[in-house]
């Protein structure tokens, strides 16, 4: 990838950045060691956290998290729903931190997920939630933070520290503290077996060549983002990083939602990128896929074993991993794509790495 010339403050000469030189590319290519850590580290912690679900089985589970971290949470939903049965809904942080108000959670689970643990909504959020009976779960990668201090257990991320605003390899490893989570609380012998080769797959998933997407969506001005299942939450994280790091519009729609009026804007040539895992929503995306093709629209499509134009190599593996082996090559490729329009990764525009929302 050729350099970029960066527009630096009147008087200081520019400088070239390539892919290789953001904090972006070395801190997302961390995710595999990361993953490696958490997993071995957390173990014993989540057995018991597994356990205490098991004996005493929540009503309902209530997730609470903002940006990245909420996308993390929307992959817990499913994931949750689909294994563990257990309704599964995300908390309008608002309804605490603005309304200072909150439903009846009384047998409740709170699943927090969060990089810095400072959000003031959040924190505000999670209180409310144990003042109204929830049992309170962290997945936080700062262990001293306020909502470490608040939570009723915390598993800790292991991220590192992350200086980069893009989250990368904290939300990697919040996909794969939950998915340990919910492999031991539904003991699941398959996905318990299979987490133990994400590391290596990780690093696989990371030298893979997403280039044809760099080139595909170089001077792209609108795309949407497209999965479903487990894989919603990594195309909601993608669609965010599109716009934060590469300055272009992306939207992220369920592959069922974008039937309902979205596609009537795909015209001639406009970019989708599609995530597909192999699981029981495969056929209906491929569907999807094939539908927008149809109509012109130029579609990239990661899915483990596709051979279609437009296609993304992609590791084959347990289907509730793909999506996170998916988005571990995502950001190399949005990386590399946000150098080559001219951007810096590492500072997007009016955005700080802990947001303060009240």
């Amino acid at each position: 990838m050729e350099a970029t010339v960066l527009t630096r403050p009147e008087g200081a000469a520019p400088a070239r950045l390539s892919p290789e030189d953001t904090r972006m590319f070395l801190e997302a290519g961390e995710g595999a060691a990361v993953v490696r850590t958490l997993l071995a580290a957390n173990a014993e912690r989540v057995a018991a956290l597994a356990e205490r679900l098991r004996a005493h089985p929540p009503r309902v589970v209530v997730t609470c998290a903002r940006g990245s971290s909420d996308h993390a949470a929307t992959f817990a939903r499913y994931l949750i729903e689909t294994k563990a049965g257990v309704l599964t809904s995300s908390a309008g942080l608002s309804v605490s931190s603005v309304y200072d108000a909150s439903p009846n959670l009384e047998g409740a689970l709170c699943l927090a997920v969060s990089q810095s643990g400072k959000s003031p909504d959040l924190l505000a959020s999670v209180k409310a939630a144990k003042a109204a009976g929830a049992h309170a779960v962290a997945f936080v990668n700062v262990e001293d933070s306020p909502l470490a201090a608040l939570a009723d257990v915390v598993i800790p991320l292991h991220a590192g520290p992350e200086l980069s605003v893009a989250a990368t390899k904290s939300y990697i490893a919040a996909l794969a503290a939950i998915t340990q989570l919910i492999a031991a609380w539904t003991q699941d012998e398959a996905l318990t077996a299979a987490l133990e080769g994400l590391p290596l797959q990780l690093e696989a998933a990371w030298n893979l060549d997403w280039s044809s997407a760099v080139e595909g969506l170089r001077h792209a001005i609108n795309l949407y983002v497209l999965g479903r299942g487990v894989g919603f939450g990594v195309a909601l994280e993608a669609a965010l990083k599109f716009k934060e790091t590469c300055g272009l519009h992306a939207e992220a729609f369920s592959a069922a939602e974008v039937l309902h009026g979205p596609m009537a804007l795909v015209k001639e040539g406009f970019p989708a990128l599609v995530f597909a895992q192999n699981d029981e929503s495969r056929e209906s995306v491929v569907e999807m896929a094939q539908g927008l093709r149809q109509r012109g629209a130029s579609v990239l499509m990661a899915a483990p074993g596709d051979d279609a134009p437009g296609g993304l190599p992609t590791p084959l593996s347990h289907p509730v991993l793909e999506p996170i082996l998916m988005v571990q090559s995502f950001y190399r490729m949005a990386n590399a794509l946000s150098v080559a329009r001219g951007y810096n990764p590492d500072s997007p525009p009016h955005l700080n790495k802990v947001t303060e929302t009240l």
